[in-house]
């Protein structure tokens, strides 16, 4: 089948659902609405209002009520209509959903997977562009994946429906319906904690994901440039293996988001391979991120932005820098 991103989530859901019959959604206005980007449209007119659920506008009690159905042996995905919104129910994620495994030593796992979109590029308010997988991954409970491609989007939703963790399923909302691709009709699985070669070369490596990945391949392809780009796909945990024997490879590391530059994933990639590969590189790791500070209106958002000519431009720096 062809399909976007939003097409493929849906799909991945409503296979799972018909796998699964302990799994159910729940959100805002996820049920005869089918969302705000209408990623669950027609799966309430096909489980019933029982397993697709619309919810008040709260998403502490969301997310505090998908932690109860999965204590109690179901398997919820609720939704929240952006990730800006998700703070209110922060408490409920770190203080529980990441914790009660290890609180309880493995007696009492929390499956879930929690949905929402993240990112700009869209001309939305900055409550609705924000970029969180890094507050995520710095707790050790909460598995973190973002796709960038539809097939990525579907595979990587089945094997986090498959698990018995929680997981926070970061939706980029640029990539929802930028492209469509050839996927399966049926089941499949991408692995969590393990990234993609999406071009392979000899002279840098580009590490990126998110709404990131298309752009860094493009301009790659542009320059002629001889690169790894690297998709990681799940941010926590992160695939030191790949990052590692890519940097080694070629000795020259770019690292691409759109979330601020501090305190970023890419300053925890640049300290991996600054413990493990330093004497390998032939240049310093550069990362090329957004600026540190709070998103701004959309009028600015091309300004603040990683965009075609940041990445090109530290590209010819890195490569600049002799051996």
């Amino acid at each position: 089948m062809k399909a976007n991103m939003v097409t493929a989530i849906n799909n991945a859901l409503e296979l799972s659902m018909k796998e699964n019959d302990r799994i159910v959604l729940l959100g805002e206005d996820i049920g005869k609405d089918g969302g705000v980007f209408r990623v669950t449209e027609g799966l309430q007119a096909k489980f019933g209002e029982s397993r697709v659920m619309d919810t008040p506008l709260a998403e502490s009690g969301i997310l505090g009520a998908s932690i109860g159905m999965a204590l109690a042996g179901m398997h919820p995905v609720p939704e929240v209509q952006f990730a800006g919104f998700m703070f209110l129910g922060f408490s409920q994620l770190i203080n529980h959903a990441s914790r009660y495994r290890s609180r309880t030593r493995s007696i009492y796992p929390v499956p879930m997977v929690v949905r929402t979109p993240v990112s700009g590029g869209v001309r939305t308010l900055e409550h609705h562009s924000d970029s969180p997988e890094a507050y995520y991954s710095h707790i050790g409970g909460l598995i973190v994946v973002e796709p960038s491609t539809p097939y990525d989007a579907k595979g990587l939703m089945i094997k986090a429906l498959r698990m018995n963790d929680p997981v926070v399923f970061l939706e980029p909302t640029k990539l929802y319906r930028l492209f469509k691709e050839d996927i399966p009709d049926d089941m499949y699985e991408v692995p969590i904690g393990k990234a993609k070669l999406l071009s392979e070369g000899s002279d840098l490596s580009i590490i990126t994901y998110g709404t990131m990945a298309p752009l860094v391949k493009d301009v790659v392809a542009k320059k002629k440039v001889s690169a790894d780009v690297l998709d990681l796909r799940t941010i926590n945990p992160l695939d030191e293996e790949a990052i590692l024997a890519s940097a080694r490879k070629t000795g020259r590391v770019i690292i691409v988001h759109e979330a601020s530059m501090s305190f970023g994933v890419g300053a925890e990639i640049a300290a991996r391979i600054a413990e493990n590969a330093i004497f390998e590189l032939k240049a310093p790791v550069m990362r090329v991120a957004s600026p540190s500070f709070p998103y701004p209106m959309p009028g600015y958002e091309k300004y603040y932005i990683p965009n075609e000519l940041k990445v090109s431009q530290a590209i010819d720096h890195i490569m600049a820098v002799q051996d």
